[in-house]
């Protein structure tokens, strides 16, 4: 097996985040309102706590090692139906997606979720680092969330893997601080979530936070009746984070880590 073969999980996601960063300093799509210094730094840390975790998680059950079991034991839907492979990596794919779609919906809805979301949301900018900006609790929701998901459909193990590139992709893109041309943004947004459209989910303004909910694919707002083309302030005029926090402590790696267990309405 090649180095490229193997590591192309890592490898992929690092050179897309690179790639990124640098488009953002070119054509940024807003000027940032903190130093990238503290975020970045804070962000970082974020990265490093939840891999740790996650190599703790793999103890348990991760999402490999769930598509691992599903096929050990056939268990899960796509197993029960003689399906070609790449009909069960299609739908496994959308159905993924939407279960992602619904996970985030739901972490806006109850209010112990969203003690462990605000974190991401607390970010009083966007680039391409607020992708890894997820509080530890949350990712351990996640993983358990999509494990089990992976289980149900009986989802193979190439496809999972994929699925988790793929996710992080366009997580990383859409929060990604970059210029498109309006045209292309209109293009792109009829099948993905763009930068434009997943700022809106970012503002200050709770009704616009409760829209706009997909990472990858954009069609399940539409159906759902979440899609929201444009902010009231414009994209100009817009606030980012949290009405309550509009200072420089989402920057701070103590204070962004300890908001699930501060009061958080």
């Amino acid at each position: 097996m090649s180095f490229l073969s193997q590591y192309w999980p890592i490898i992929t996601p690092a050179m897309l985040f690179a790639i990124l960063a640098i488009i953002e300093i070119f054509i940024p799509r807003r000027t940032l309102n903190l130093s990238r210094k503290w975020r970045w730094i804070t962000h970082a840390l974020f990265l490093g706590t939840n891999n740790i975790i996650g190599r703790l998680l793999a103890f348990i059950i991760i999402v490999p090692a769930a598509a691992n079991w599903a096929y050990d034991n056939q268990f899960g839907l796509f197993y029960m139906f003689d399906l070609p492979w790449w009909v069960v990596a299609i739908l496994s794919v959308i159905i993924m997606d939407f279960a992602v779609w619904l996970q985030h919906r739901l972490m806006h809805v109850h209010p112990l979720l969203w003690r462990m979301h605000s974190v991401h949301h607390s970010d009083r900018d966007l680039d391409v680092t607020s992708a890894l900006r997820f509080h530890p609790f949350e990712l351990i929701v996640s993983t358990l969330y999509k494990s089990a998901w992976v289980i149900m459909l009986g989802v193979p193990l190439a496809v999972a893997v994929f699925f988790e590139v793929w996710l992080n992709a366009c997580a990383m893109f859409n929060h990604s601080n970059i210029k498109l041309p309006k045209k292309f943004d209109r293009i792109v947004r009829l099948f993905l979530v763009t930068p434009d459209m997943h700022i809106i989910h970012h503002t200050t303004h709770r009704d616009e936070q409760n829209s706009n909910y997909g990472f990858a694919l954009s069609i399940w707002d539409r159906l759902f009746n979440s899609y929201n083309d444009q902010p009231r302030d414009g994209h100009n005029g817009l606030t980012i984070g949290l009405e309550e926090a509009q200072n420089d402590a989402p920057s701070k790696p103590l204070w962004s880590f300890l908001l699930p267990f501060r009061n958080v309405e």
